[in-house]
């Protein structure tokens, strides 16, 4: 009796510790080839073979959590991600101590964090991207217990590959939620004040300012079917560095606007955004503005266009444009609004059919600023913008999205896409290009199986020129898929350049594990999650993708 209750307490013991380990496993690996069409360049050659591998584990006892996360890029991290990934190391680690009846989080080591809509700062995390912006230091949140005011404060440094950048940042934050101090039902309300602090040595360059800051502030208003957020940023000065110079003629402050209304009921809704940026990139380190891997970024300047689901709509993708520069370019940011309309339209009706139709409009125009800029050779030390004038235009895309079934088994999406894109201010390059895509997509359901058939064809003046596109993807057996892709660019201008951008592939998923190989070919450009791109380049070969949680 005494060993069965022994044995039964250690199984016992056993089985609470392993619920509350949690064990995330993610591992991305690439062999690249040569085919008659692409081929790496001689940097590239000497490793064929690349992998980015993440394992992930925490583990909580009461209030506390204890995590870590292991991270390899063996024998080296896929083609173009940050060159600061390299071998085996801890990539962070970390303790949090959080209770809900203090109103107390707080964290000791590595930490992710956001203020307000990210303009002031966002702490983030995204493997695809090669993004890890966590801090090392600590933070500490507070919550009243009537959730009335929440209260942020920070310090560390970030970090860079697995080391750290120069700069010490502080942040403090806090938000308070007016309408329980009003005790109003009907309208809900908040405001919110942020502040983020670099502070980091000048070393050779005495003309740099030692502490550059963020001041923000920002008010959420709700009431009925109606919402509305606004807020305002000022960055203090900063020099804005042109390609590798630093210099004590481009010191300069920075601001941000963002307003952003909604109206909602349950078959119609819009939402409007606005934002202006000027002269507001914010980086942890100096000599790291404007690097190509999104490393050492503090705060959140997304894109605001529709983040489209379809590769030929991704072609002629747009990046946010905050930067001040007086080179070529002469620019000082952006200036646009984005628009989303969704009506759903009833069933049983002429254009409903059977099942109903759902309908959605988007609208986005960004342009740069409007104003003088001096030559960058020129010593004055001046530049005016026009506060609400429209520049020189970036981007646009109108898009119509429709979708219904046929059949209760048969989903079918007609999608029409028009964009202009202005690649010598997006891309640096020269010239512009007007597109227009359209997209047929179909899922059709069996009793154990389904099939996804995808067609897509884009027309363009200019840069790639036409493109073809089609998917086809089998589901069965529950836990199986099996699709072929091809990306064709018939009409490049450049018949070398006229090709099947090919993939082929099989993924098994079960629970929280997910397993893709496929092999084929990688179209260079953009690859944007959220709004934040990173550029893939052209490439060939075998992928195996893993990911599984315990």
């Amino acid at each position: 009796m005494h060993n069965k209750l022994i044995t039964g307490t250690l199984l016992l013991f056993s089985t609470q510790l392993l619920c509350q380990l949690t064990v995330n496993l993610e591992s991305n690996s690439q062999y690249y080839i040569d085919d008659n069409k692409i081929k790496l360049s001689e940097a590239e050659v000497a490793q064929r073979f690349r992998s980015n591998n993440y394992l992930n584990a925490s583990y909580k006892l009461k209030d506390f959590t204890f995590g870590a996360q292991l991270e390899s890029y063996e024998p080296e991290a896929l083609l173009n991600y940050n060159p600061a990934f390299k071998k085996t190391n801890i990539g962070t680690y970390y303790i949090n101590y959080s209770n809900e009846k203090s109103g107390i989080d707080a964290t000791v080591g590595h930490f992710y964090e956001q203020f307000g809509s990210g303009l002031a700062l966002r702490l983030w995390e995204d493997k695809q991207l090669g993004i890890a912006n966590s801090l090392l230091g600590g933070k500490i949140k507070y919550t009243d217990p009537a959730q009335i005011v929440t209260l942020k404060a920070l310090l560390g440094k970030q970090r860079t590959g697995f080391g750290l950048t120069e700069g010490l940042i502080g942040g403090l934050d806090a938000e308070v939620r007016l309408d329980s101090l009003m005790k109003s039902n009907k309208l809900r309300t908040s405001v919110g004040f942020s502040y983020v602090s670099k502070n980091e040595d000048n070393k050779e360059n005495d003309f740099n300012p030692k502490n550059v800051s963020i001041y923000g502030s920002r008010i959420k208003m709700e009431y009925s079917k109606f919402a509305m957020e606004f807020e305002y940023l000022y960055k203090t000065k900063d020099n804005i560095k042109q390609v590798t110079t630093l210099d004590p003629n481009n010191i300069f402050s920075g601001n941000a606007y963002y307003l952003n209304l909604s109206y909602a009921t349950n078959n119609f809704g819009i939402i409007a955004n606005f934002r202006r940026l000027e002269n507001f990139n914010f980086y942890s380190q100096r000599n790291q503005i404007g690097n190509i891997y999104n490393n050492a970024v503090l705060n959140y300047v997304p894109s605001l266009t529709k983040q489209f689901d379809y590769s030929l709509a991704n072609i002629y993708v747009y990046q946010a444009q905050p930067q001040l520069t007086f080179l070529s370019q002469k620019k000082a940011g952006e200036i646009g609004s984005q628009f989303d309309i969704f009506y759903k339209i009833k069933k049983g009706t002429l254009l409903g059919g059977k099942y109903g139709t759902d309908l959605s409009l988007n609208i986005s125009n960004w342009y740069g600023l409007k104003g003088k800029y001096r030559s960058y050779i020129n010593d004055d030390n001046s530049y005016e913008t026009e506060f609400l004038k429209l520049g020189e235009k970036y981007y646009s895309d109108q898009s119509l999205d429709i979708r219904t079934r046929l059949k209760e088994n048969w989903k079918i999406a007609l999608v029409f896409i028009n964009q202009y894109y202005n690649t010598y201010r997006t891309e640096e390059t020269t010239g512009e290009v007007k597109a227009q895509t359209v997209v047929l997509d179909n899922i059709y359901r069996f009793p154990k199986s389904s099939i996804k058939i995808e067609l897509q064809h884009q027309w363009a003046d200019g840069y790639h020129g036409n493109w073809a596109a089609g998917l086809a993807e089998y589901n069965f057996k529950k836990h199986w898929s099996v699709f072929i892709n091809d990306l064709y660019n018939y009409g490049n201008s450049d018949k070398e350049k006229q090709m099947h951008y090919y993939t082929g592939g099989l993924v098994f998923r079960k629970n929280s594990t997910r397993i893709q190989a496929s092999y084929g070919r990688q179209r260079g450009g953009l690859l944007c999650v959220g709004g934040v791109c990173r550029f893939v380049p052209e490439s060939a070969g075998f992928t195996l993708g893993i990911s599984t949680n315990y």
